[in-house]
């Protein structure tokens, strides 16, 4: 499962990719499983330790403390899914 999160700090704007590292790390924090959010249930925590975590992983400057990191953080998005709907297909010629 790969999740794209935009993240906007004070200061800056970025994105970051969830890897099963950061992934089991939120499991981990959580107490949770990632199946879980299948069911759409997700909440701003849950986004920001996977941004937090994803921001470590990618090798982004960031406070030790997680609450640190979180008093510079003004939004955290999902970003939309690359994958096509086939549904939108344009009409054909026939």
């Amino acid at each position: 499962m790969d999740l794209r999160l935009k993240v906007t700090t004070d200061s800056d704007a970025y994105e970051v990719v969830t890897t099963p590292l950061v992934l089991i790390r939120w499991e981990r924090k959580m107490k949770s499983k990632v199946s879980h959010l299948g069911s759409g249930d997700i909440g701003l925590e849950d986004l920001a330790v996977m941004a937090y975590e994803a921001s470590r992983v990618a090798g982004r400057t960031v406070p030790a403390n997680f609450d640190d990191w979180l008093g510079n953080i003004r939004s955290i998005e999902p970003v939309g899914d690359e994958t096509p709907d086939p549904t939108d297909a344009a009409p054909s010629g026939d």
